[in-house]
């Protein structure tokens, strides 16, 4: 294994095989130069990534701590969730916390207008997250906000998806910000968060704007969704305001039957409220 580039102290571009692999490993580099041998026993990861170009540049901008420290909650990350994430997240995780990390140095805090739902709704990522800004302030001893624990839930649940796109999943979580806000207006009430019925909703309408993006939906049969509508009409009400709603401003159309689901799972959080 030759060293094509040096990128850092602990990262290198080396050819292995024949391909061009990028290296990592504390003191990967120290005292070393282009076409030197690594020692495969000093390399903690190996990299071949469609992106590597970006990766590279990225690694001579940011400082070596901030790659170590995106390193360490991916590693922990994948550990918890137990998958491997998208190899996107090497770079997308790593530019986001070495530009946090700048900011709050710098006085600056950026509010996270999705906390609480991204709370909600990815929450084993969002305790990493949690436990990633804890374990930045041990190696740093710079305390982030809060909010940087939602910001890295959302890159880390993102990278779990196939292809995933954090643009479509923030996307997605402002439409269910909006969806739970025209339920909690039409019910007139403030709903608990840590009830079981709004966790089991919010997960359903998650599942229900999935649906959508794939033009696909539940089956109910006829007759119990004609009951579903008479016996639950305020329920069925406020899930036909969703559906117009999603409609005119998301141009996301639900079939009727996903309303009828829908509608027993607000009337199960009417009924519990």
């Amino acid at each position: 294994m030759k060293i094509k580039k040096i990128l850092n102290n602990n990262a290198v571009v080396i050819i292995d095989q024949n391909e061009e692999k990028i290296a990592v490993g504390a003191g990967i580099a120290y005292q070393k130069k282009k076409n030197d041998i690594i020692n495969p026993t000093k390399i903690e990861k190996l990299f071949v990534m469609k992106e590597k170009e970006r990766f590279q540049q990225l690694l001579q901008q940011i400082p070596e701590e901030h790659f170590e420290l995106s390193e360490e909650i991916i590693s922990y990350a994948e550990e918890i969730l137990q998958t491997k994430l998208n190899e996107h997240i090497h770079i997308a995780l790593t530019d986001h916390l070495s530009f946090a990390i700048e900011r709050v140095s710098d006085g600056i805090h950026v509010k996270n207008k999705l906390f609480h739902e991204i709370k909600m709704l990815y929450k084993k990522e969002f305790d990493i997250g949690l436990w990633a800004i804890q374990h930045i302030e041990q190696k740093t001893k710079l305390k982030l906000p809060v909010d940087e624990a939602a910001y890295i839930a959302l890159h880390l649940h993102t990278a779990k998806l196939q292809g995933g796109d954090i643009k479509q999943t923030l996307r997605q979580t402002a439409i269910l910000r909006d969806m739970i806000q025209t339920i909690k207006d039409f019910l007139g009430t403030d709903i608990d968060e840590n009830d079981l019925s709004y966790q089991r909703l919010i997960s359903h309408l998650r599942f229900t704007l999935t649906r959508a993006y794939n033009h696909t939906a539940p089956t109910m049969d006829d007759e119990m969704l004609k009951m579903i509508v008479e016996k639950f009409p305020n329920s069925y009400s406020c899930a036909k305001r969703i559906s117009m709603n999603l409609s005119s401003q998301h141009n996301i159309h639900l079939p009727e039957f996903e309303l009828g689901f829908v509608t027993l799972h607000i009337e199960r959080l009417r009924t519990a409220s």
